[in-house]
Parts: structure tokens; C-alpha cells; sequence
């Protein structure tokens, strides 16, 4: 295998991949120290939970993008392999371990995201501020993406996660409006552009970013729409990635999306005024996230 696998997509009808879904195989001395990490401090990434294609690449050179409030997601996106389920109790002394596992990593650049907790009154705002704040007392230098749930709509929820400022605010609209019940069935895709906006109304210097998959089953027409909506908003970075089915209980694949088409939506993003646009086969909302800052 020379150090590479092929990505396994499985669909009801099993489609065979495109030559350019290779990736590092993980495994390497690097790999098994971080795993070895994040047990040791009982953390979680969305890198293993998501079943992130990237995971050999991103892990052997260490990083990993962290997944805070637990493991376990009150949603069921049809995209997602993060499980579904009722979640624990709130773990207060995660943002703590999350800081220590960058000292420890040494990174430049955090990714934090979560799953969604949408049993708590403020989805989880609280734990991800006070990671934010861990991180920067540990590590000064270290600058703080998040990856942000929609809150269910709640402001001010979104509102101390601004405050304890982060150097970047993610938050995906995933897919077109279309594809919003299969795939995003809790989700509304407005509620997600209107986070977008309110984010960088209450913090204009702050970057914002946000990030779409193709290959569910949108058509051209409406990818670019989106692109537009996403931009209206004032969004400096985007990220557009080919969508993977992790299950055969997942929404399958309807097409693969060849390179030139991404490059050709990356060109089409950057008219509209992104400040950077990261679009690929591989390309995942953290991925090479240190390298979209400037």
C-alpha cells in the first residue's frame, strides 16, 4: 500500500471510488502517540467520531481537531457518523484537558468543535468559552478556531462564545436548503445564515468561516446559491469538501465531484469576495485550518 488506503464510502449501492481518494494510512509513531493522548486525558476528536478521511495525515503530523460536550449528539444528521443519543452529564473539567492536550501537542492553531447538546439551555456556549479561556492560558501564542452548533437560535448563547473571543468563528450550512430534511432534519438552513450574520455584526474583526459538502444530490444551480447566501453574510473563509456516506444508514453518495469541479467552485467563490476558499476532494472544515489564517 506504500503508506496510503483507499477511503471506504459505503452505500447501498457500493460505488467505486475515484482514483484521487487516497490517503496516509494512520498508524504511524505519530498517530499512535496522539491517540495514546487523547485517551489518556479522555477527550474526543471529531477526527475518529466523524470518520474523518484525513485522519492518517492530519494525526501523523499532530494535529487533530478537538470535539468537546461529549461524544454522544441529540441530533441525527444524515451526513454524520457521530452517534446519536441522550448525552451524559455536562464533563466541567474538559476544557482544562483540552488545554493541556494542545500544550502538550504543541500547536500553533486549535480546532475545537462539538456535538450538538441541544438538551442544554444554552447548547453548551458555557464549555465552549471556557475552552477558549483554558487554551489561552496555557498556551498565549496558540490561536483558537471553534466550530460552533446553530444554538438552536439562541443569541445569546452565540454571544459568550464571541466574547471570549476566538480567532475564528466556523459554523457549516453543510448542504443547499433543498437537502436540509434528509440531511440536516434539526437543523434549519436560515437559522444558519442568520448565525453567520449575527456573528460578525457582534464581532466585525472577528474572521468568520463556514462550509458546505457536494455530492448528495444538489445540483450546480443550487451549490452556487448557497456559495452566494454564504458570502452575503459577510463569511471570510470557506471550505468545500466531497461529502462521504459513513454508513449504509447514511444518505449515499450520488456523484463524485471531479477536481477541476472544485477548483473551478473554489474560482467562482473567491469572485463573490471570500477572503480564502479551501475546495477539494479531502477538504474537511478543519482541514490545514492554521493555513487560512492571516
Amino acid at each position: 500500500m506504500n503508506g496510503l488506503m483507499d477511503i471506504k464510502a459505503p452505500s447501498v449501492r457500493r460505488r467505486r471510488l475515484p482514483e484521487w481518494f487516497r490517503v496516509p494510512a494512520p498508524g504511524s509513531e505519530g498517530y499512535r502517540a496522539l491517540k495514546n493522548l487523547m485517551r489518556g486525558l479522555n477527550l474526543h476528536t471529531v477526527c475518529e467520531s466523524a470518520r474523518c478521511p484525513n485522519i492518517g495525515e492530519c494525526w501523523n503530523s499532530g494535529t487533530a481537531t478537538f470535539m468537546i460536550l461529549g461524544d454522544v449528539c441529540t441530533r441525527s444528521c444524515g451526513f454524520c457518523a457521530v452517534k446519536t443519543g441522550r448525552p451524559e452529564s455536562l464533563d466541567t473539567e474538559e476544557p482544562e484537558r483540552v488545554a493541556e492536550a494542545v500544550q502538550t501537542m504543541g500547536l500553533r492553531h486549535a480546532v475545537v468543535t462539538s456535538v450538538n447538546r441541544d438538551e442544554l439551555p444554552d447548547g453548551g456556549a458555557r464549555i465552549f468559552a471556557e475552552t477558549i479561556c483554558a487554551i489561552r492560558r496555557l498556551c498565549r501564542h496558540t490561536k483558537v478556531e471553534v466550530l460552533i452548533p446553530d444554538f438552536q437560535g439562541n443569541w445569546q448563547a452565540l454571544r459568550v462564545v464571541i466574547e471570549a473571543a476566538p480567532d475564528i468563528l466556523n459554523h457549516n450550512v453543510e448542504t443547499v436548503p433543498r437537502l436540509y430534511k434528509t440531511m440536516r432534519p434539526q437543523a434549519k438552513y436560515d437559522r444558519s445564515l442568520a448565525l453567520l450574520k449575527r456573528a460578525k455584526a457582534m464581532a466585525r474583526g472577528m474572521p468568520t468561516k463556514s462550509g458546505i459538502m457536494v455530492g448528495a444530490g444538489e445540483t450546480p444551480t443550487e451549490v452556487r446559491q448557497t456559495i452566494r447566501d454564504i458570502a452575503d453574510c459577510k463569511t471570510d473563509i470557506l471550505t468545500i469538501g466531497q461529502y462521504l456516506q459513513p454508513s449504509a444508514q447514511h444518505v449515499p453518495v450520488a456523484r463524485f465531484y471531479h477536481p477541476d469541479e472544485f477548483l473551478d467552485l473554489k474560482q467562482f467563490a473567491l469572485t463573490l469576495g471570500f477572503r480564502h476558499v479551501e475546495s477539494g476532494p479531502l477538504v474537511r472544515s478543519s482541514y490545514h485550518a492554521a493555513d487560512q489564517v492571516t
